[in-house]
């Protein structure tokens, strides 16, 4: 998933109240409301074409160290306003309404007192460069105007890349790099972008195409002649110049020894932070990682069972099996990618039976772009828009297919693009709520817990009707269970590399090449991994606790769009609206 304003760092944490200073009123918290919304799409150009905003046409988000210390300040003047309205004074739904903007906001604010945040801009998954990758496929294409702009935001880029290229600097000078083990290779995938013919890059894809009929020869004739003075003048040479920054200037001063945040300057603290940020609760590392513990052992018997059931002697024999049985492989990307579309299509026949609410916008499947698949992770969702004419991609990685299973797919497919990130995400777009909460916020721990609760739905679907698969079901459970040990093991225990992969390998199913990939990922991206279990565990608590409160009565339709209806929100605001949703239930029962 990727950054916007009021996502800076994925999640919330709790911050003591202000005493109001007086009691605001519906009006006054629906200005402010709209003010943050305002600012958010002047800060990000990119947002605002999403949501068919023409403000910010051709122009990037400023990186600028400048410009983070002015958002910050003013989300700071946003959240002193907030709190001086009294929310006892709004209705039940603008009172859902303040508790995710509140937490939105003072995540911005406490993750601003980490330098952190202020500098570390790239990881091995994601980044100004990489991000800037998918443009073509972020843009809209619709008239004229819209390749003018696409044109001009080509040309800006190399502005912006200096911009990041600055604060970078400033992370090595503080000794906020990265750790060395997980950058290896990531130099030759920036290197794969410095191509000699501008007809190579991704950015010439939208004119390699035929001529739109809304677009004159002429017209068109120009446009391609500005794209390519775009590309050869400004991205190329931008991803040329980040080439030279990072050989010459980051790799060499990358961190060697403990890779995790504990050994960064403030890295205890910022930890501590992140933790409560993407779980959005109070839970220390140590909490985390016994929770990770006792997760990890129930998985482990489950899978014991399974393995018995599928005549192994043991857990490992079957693992073993699966790793290296040619049959559950397929090793031509089209064929691959063609498997994947079918399954996803099975799956999306399910869905009326789970769910009463779904959206209109539509996904598909698609390879990762090849400049970024080398190392990646095994795959991910990005979100699209109506407005822009973009339908959700789910992205899979066709590198390295020896080391990805079949046995995978089914709880891949269901995490990554229905019912999980893409049912979740299209239908949040199209919920009548505000636009900020529809797409202006995003907490982790609810997004990426809806994800893997999903996978759990994929035993009612039926899904799962091998023991392989079944297996790779709970692989993919005990994936997330490990995460919790494995990450605060590196960022709050002190683990080497090795022992992170050890831990993985001794208990999930996954590749030696996925485990890299996803160890490589949770060194860069310090707390994001936690919020997947932790999720999980709160959305299929809710569950039970509604299954037992309404019995017969209760209808799984009806749960799934109450959990979704208020779109991404922190664990706590979702206990409080499924409690009051039982209730009400209740209430028309026995009424």
């Amino acid at each position: 998933m990727r950054k916007i304003l009021l996502a800076a760092a994925l999640g919330a944490v709790h911050v003591i109240a202000v005493t109001p200073a007086w009691a605001g009123s519906v009006e006054d918290y629906e200005e402010l409301r709209e003010e943050v919304w305002e600012a958010a799409l002047d800060a990000s150009p990119l947002l605002a074409t999403s949501v068919g905003d023409d403000r910010g046409e051709g122009e990037l988000s400023d990186l600028s160290l400048a410009e983070y210390e002015r958002q910050v300040a003013e989300t700071a003047a946003f959240l002193a306003r907030l709190r001086a309205i009294d929310e006892a004074n709004l209705p039940m739904d603008l009172r859902i309404d303040y508790e995710v903007l509140e937490a939105s906001l003072a995540d911005l604010v406490a993750a601003a007192a980490h330098d952190h945040d202020r500098y570390v801009l790239f990881t091995t998954f994601s980044g100004w460069t990489s991000g800037f990758a998918s443009l073509p496929d972020r843009s809209p294409f619709f008239d004229g105007a819209d390749y003018e702009s696409y044109v001009s935001r080509l040309a800006a880029f190399a502005e912006q890349n200096e911009q990041g290229i600055a604060r970078s600097r400033e992370a090595i000078a503080r000794g906020l790099t990265q750790p060395c083990e997980p950058l290896e290779g990531y130099g030759d995938r920036v290197a794969s972008l410095v191509v000699e013919d501008y007809r190579e890059t991704p950015f010439w894809r939208p004119f390699a195409s035929e001529r739109p009929a809304f677009v004159g020869e002429g017209e068109w004739n120009r446009l391609k002649a500005s794209a390519r003075n775009a590309i050869e003048g400004s991205v190329l040479p931008a991803y040329s110049d980040f080439l030279e920054f990072y050989t010459d200037e980051y790799a060499p001063n990358c961190r060697t020894g403990t890779p995790g945040v504990l050994a960064t300057p403030g890295g205890e603290a910022y930890y501590a932070y992140r933790v409560k940020s993407f779980t959005t609760t109070d839970m220390t590392p140590d909490e985390v990682h016994e929770l990770g513990l006792s997760e990890v052992a129930r998985i482990r018997a489950e899978m014991e069972t399974v393995s018995a059931k599928a005549g192994f002697a043991s857990r490992e024999a079957f693992i073993e099996h699966l790793r290296t049985d040619a049959k559950y492989y397929i090793t031509d990307a089209n064929e691959y990618v063609e498997y994947v579309a079918a399954l996803a299509k099975h799956i999306d026949g399910f869905l009326p039976k789970l769910f009463g609410r779904l959206p209109r916008q539509p996904y598909t499947v698609k390879p990762i772009p090849a400049a970024q698949a080398p190392g990646n992770t095994t795959a991910y969702y990005e979100p699209g828009s109506l407005e822009t004419g973009q339908a959700g991609i789910y992205r899979i990685n066709t590198t390295e297919l020896d080391q990805r299973p079949l046995w995978e797919l089914p709880a891949l497919g269901v995490h990554e693009a229905v019912p999980g990130h893409h049912l979740q995400i299209a239908l949040q777009q199209e919920l009548e709520i505000h636009p900020l909460r529809a797409n202006g916020t995003f907490f982790t721990a609810f997004v990426e817990g809806w994800g893997l609760y999903s996978e759990r739905l994929g035993i009612e679907m039926g899904l799962y009707d091998t023991p392989s698969k079944e297996m790779g079901r709970l692989s993919y459970e005990m994936w997330r269970a490990t995460r919790l040990v494995v990450d605060t093991g590196l960022h709050a225990k002190g683990w080497s590399k090795q022992e992170a992969v050890d831990f993985m390998l001794d208990n999930t199913a996954l590749t030696a090449a996925n485990v890299d990939a996803e160890v490589n990922r949770y060194m860069t991206w310090p707390g994001q991994a936690l919020a997947y279990k932790v999720g999980e565990l709160k959305i299929r608590e809710l569950r039970v606790r509604a299954e037992q409160a309404l019995g017969a009565n209760f209808s799984l339709r009806d749960f799934h769009d109450t959990v979704l209806e208020n779109g991404a929100i922190p664990l706590s605001v979702l206990e409080a609206h499924v409690d009051r949703w039982i209730a009400a239930e209740l209430a028309e029962k026995k009424g």
